[in-house]
């Protein structure tokens, strides 16, 4: 930051088994630059079968991935 503060920290977790869980300030966009979302707590999806993408909906828990 330009005032002397420091940015808060984002922190991707890689969950076993499971989504990436990004923690802190973030911004999703897409491709072509449309904002998806922003806020300070989200999942990712990593096995690709979510049906909400690129976000998480729990279905890695249904396909045994």
């Amino acid at each position: 930051a330009t005032d002397g503060q420091e940015e808060p920290a984002v922190t991707i977790t890689v969950r076993e088994h499971g989504p990436y869980a990004v923690e802190g300030p973030f911004k999703v966009v897409d491709a072509a630059g449309n904002e998806l979302r922003q806020g300070v707590k989200c999942t990712l999806c990593r096995c690709g079968r979510t049906g909400t993408p690129p976000f998480c909906d729990s279905t890695h828990k249904t396909i045994e991935w």
